[in-house]
């Protein structure tokens, strides 16, 4: 099955994809291991041609946001509609250690009710508590981009199709 133009709007599709994902992990200050993560592929498998993304695995939490025990987060999903986030915390909370190490790295510092400096450990137990509670809300930075080229690739979609049609139709004529 030869089906160039096909191919040809999903690599566009999946390139465009890419860049708007990697551009709202930028503009939300999460640049980083998350952002050289996320590639795709356009698959052809017998009859079918599909798109697959990959990211690493925690790029659906900070997609999607993670419910706390307290409070449920939400995230618009690539048609638009808000739903609830389908993580959760329940009776763990994150890793104080990735925190810690977090609070090192930006320097912070934090305080007792009576303003004298509190270590680095117990302030990263209260912001791990505090995350568990409240949880983590989504920032739609891989769903926003999905609805956006929906939208926008519908339409060459199906002229994709009608190319790659046409022109088998001539090959066969030829032949």
């Amino acid at each position: 099955m030869n089906i160039p133009s096909l191919e040809r709007y999903l690599n566009s599709f999946g390139k465009q994809i890419v860049k708007q994902a990697k551009e709202n992990l930028s503009a939300a200050d999460k640049k980083g291991a998350l952002a050289n993560s996320i590639d795709f592929f356009v698959i052809k498998k017998g009859g079918s041609i599909t798109v697959r993304f990959k990211m690493n695995s925690y790029g659906a939490f900070v997609d999607k946001g993670v419910s706390g025990t307290k409070t449920k987060r939400s995230y618009k999903d690539y048609k638009g509609k808000t739903k609830s986030s389908p993580f959760k915390y329940k009776a763990k909370q994150p890793p104080s250690g990735i925190i810690e190490k977090w609070i090192k790295r930006k320097g912070l510092k934090g305080r007792d009710k009576k303003g004298r400096f509190i270590t680095h450990k117990s302030l990263s137990f209260l912001i791990a508590r505090s995350i568990k509670k409240k949880g983590i809300q989504g920032i739609s930075f891989f769903q926003k981009p999905l609805m956006l080229g929906m939208k926008q690739f519908s339409s060459k979609f199906g002229k994709a199709i009608a190319d790659d049609i046409v022109n088998s139709l001539r090959q066969q004529k030829i032949a």
